[in-house]
Formats: C-alpha cells, sequence, structure tokens
C-alpha cells in the first residue's frame, strides 16, 4: 500500500491488485498523478484488512470503492469520476454526467463489476466469489 499525507490527497482508491485490467488502470491514472492527489490502497494485498476500513472483502471485491478525506465512501462510477477530476481531466468528466452518458457509464461498469473475476481468470475451482478463498 502506497500512503500519503491525509492532508494532500483528494480521494482514497481502494482496487483489487491483483486483477489485470483494474492495475493498468491504477497505474496509468498514478503516472498521471503528478500532484499526487490520489492515495491507493491495495485490498489484494497481504497486510490488507477490510475491517480496519470498516468494510468487508467481499463488499470491496465487489465494485471499485473510494474514500473522501473527510471520511465519505463512493463506490463504482463516480470513484473515476472523482480519479479522472483529480488528476486533471475534470473539464472531460462532466460528458460523464450527461444523463445518457452516465446510464450507459453505470450499466457498463455494473456488468465489468460483476464478471472481472471471470474474465481475467480468476475465478476458483469453488467458482467466482469475491474473496477467492482470502477470507477476509
Amino acid at each position: 500500500m502506497i500512503q500519503k499525507n491525509a492532508q494532500t490527497f483528494e480521494i482514497e482508491i481502494f482496487f483489487d491488485g491483483a486483477c489485470p485490467l483494474c492495475r493498468r488502470e491504477i497505474d496509468m491514472v498514478r503516472r498521471w498523478d503528478r500532484r499526487g492527489k490520489l492515495k491507493m490502497t491495495d485490498i489484494s494485498a497481504p497486510e490488507f484488512q477490510a475491517s480496519r476500513v470498516g468494510k468487508t472483502q467481499d463488499a470491496l471485491m465487489a465494485e471499485i470503492h473510494g474514500r473522501l478525506p473527510d471520511g465519505t465512501w463512493l463506490t463504482g462510477v463516480e470513484v473515476f469520476r472523482r480519479i479522472y477530476t483529480a488528476v486533471g481531466c475534470g473539464p472531460l468528466v462532466w460528458i460523464s454526467r450527461l444523463p445518457l452518458v452516465s446510464h450507459l457509464l453505470g450499466w457498463s461498469y455494473s456488468i465489468f463489476a460483476r464478471h472481472r473475476l471471470r474474465w481475467t481468470g480468476r475465478c476458483s475451482t469453488q467458482g467466482c466469489g469475491q474473496t477467492l478463498g482470502k477470507g477476509r
């Protein structure tokens, strides 16, 4: 986990670093984060414990989560909007808020979140449970 001063970040991102697609996106925005506005927390890291942030591992694995400095939790597409605003793409984020675009993004992300373990070859022999045997 990469820690930053709590006073400087705009959003803490709880991401699945074991997911190749998720990691690729996070690596890209990390490179764009020249002002250090993103705090990254890898929920697949061995030392990560979901209970310490008041969530379950299953909930965090079900969809991307973000936490603002004031403790407010965000999920799904709104997390991506905050990420891209923080790295300087705010003027383009407004497009994602248009009614039809917003609906399409929300629908697309929900499909991705529901199937990402299968699509990335990470289903266990017991099925595509969210924690993949992590036990948290």
